[in-house]
């Protein structure tokens, strides 16, 4: 059997932080932990499936005895702000009916869209729901991913890739992903793509370097562009 680590998993409490942070007595325990489930669920499904599409990459939650405070770290705050806050208004309504709290919602800008593997796994997953070329697509990513700065990225893509009969497994590997280190910072991405002929899983790591020694990540705007041109001449 293969013994496999979540990267993010393997180093909470050393070298990363928790995505949810709050105390609870035994009895509130398990209930606080459903909502934290439902809301991650919710904002997943009514953000990054369907429109405005906002690129949502992390959920975090703070709780105090009776608030709770929901962290969104997106790509396009524009779209879940929407104009004059009334889309995160409608959201905190929404969150707040469901679970019977008060809740606070934070936006939290991601910089660098090219440098977080959560995003380059989702971006992958929508072009092959749109019948992108697989090999491209993924070449595609690593390039973005290293001008944006990144140390190494590993991108693996299981499937019926290209609609074949059997199932089969796609590897791009570019620079170094050390796993076992522990003062690396990989960032680690998963997604699905539901396509036509089968379900496509695609897996992200990303290595940004050792924590604190990061360098400037830049943003190129390089898949922005490409996607542009290639829009201009369809």
């Amino acid at each position: 059997m293969g013994q496999k680590v979540h990267p993010i998993g393997f180093r909470i409490g050393v070298t990363e932080g928790w995505r949810s942070r709050w105390f609870a007595p035994k009895a509130a325990f398990a209930d606080f932990l459903v909502e934290d489930q439902k809301i991650r669920a919710f904002v997943d499904r009514r953000l990054n499936h369907q429109p405005p599409y906002a690129a949502v990459a992390k959920v975090e939650i703070e709780r105090t005895r009776d608030d709770v405070r929901i962290y969104l770290h997106t790509a396009r705050p524009g779209l879940v702000i929407g104009p004059k806050g009334a889309e995160v208004d409608k959201l905190k309504e929404t969150i707040e009916d469901m679970i019977d709290r008060k809740v606070s919602v934070n936006i939290v800008e991601i910089k660098v869209p090219d440098a977080d593997a959560q995003l380059i796994a989702e971006a992958i997953a929508e072009q092959l729901k749109k019948r992108g070329s697989f090999r491209r697509v993924m070449k595609m990513r690593v390039d973005a991913a290293m001008a944006a700065g990144a140390k190494g990225i590993k991108i693996i893509c299981k499937g019926r890739l290209g609609g074949a009969e059997m199932a089969r497994r796609e590897v791009q590997l570019r620079g170094s992903v050390p796993l076992h280190t522990l003062q690396a910072h990989i960032d680690y991405g998963v997604a699905t793509c539901f396509a036509t002929y089968g379900a496509i899983g695609v897996k992200v790591w990303l290595n940004l370097g050792r924590y604190g020694e990061e360098e400037m990540l830049v943003d190129t705007g390089q898949t922005r562009r490409r996607e542009g041109r290639r829009g201009k001449r369809g």
